[in-house]
């Protein structure tokens, strides 16, 4: 399998259509798969963390950073991509215009979780089953990811 290389933001135009990269967070607790969700900052929708590609580093370790910042996850990122949602991203800076994002989704081993994280007063995060948060999360793409997710240590792809 080919490495991931980092990406490079210069020379690159925005377009219409945007890229973010999301990490599906995960636990295996007593044989079971759990997913950490979080709420969005604005309208506490459930979601999974996500941002934009940060220059320099891979699509599976930005995916991590934003782990991090939005739900305080420390844990390990794989760099297999386990599928592609796309929403509508409402964003004050375009005036409230909604940007057509397409997210590359990542799944995150959590090895521990922080109090103290950037955005910790911003949302709120909880684990849950896989079938709990399919029906939790808006995007029905994103949540025939979730239901089908397997990790590597439960007979997933590696």
């Amino acid at each position: 399998m080919t490495k991931q290389l980092p990406i490079s933001l210069y020379g690159g135009a925005k377009g219409s259509a945007r890229t973010q990269f999301a990490a599906l967070c995960y636990r295996i607790r007593k044989g079971d798969v759990q997913v950490l969700l979080i709420t969005s900052r604005k309208r506490k929708r459930w979601i999974v963390p996500k941002g934009w590609p940060m220059e320099g580093k891979t699509p599976a370790a930005s995916a991590l950073v934003e782990a991090w910042e939005e739900a305080g996850v420390k844990g390990v990122a794989s760099d297999a991509c386990i599928g592609v949602y796309s929403y509508a991203k409402i964003g004050l800076e375009q005036g409230g215009d909604a940007t057509p994002c397409l997210a590359l989704l990542y799944p995150v081993r959590v090895t521990s979780l922080k109090n103290n994280f950037p955005e910790a007063r911003e949302r709120r995060r909880m684990w849950m089953s896989r079938k709990k948060a399919a029906k939790l999360v808006q995007h029905k793409e994103l949540a025939k990811l979730i239901v089908g997710f397997r990790p590597p240590e439960c007979g997933g792809p590696a």
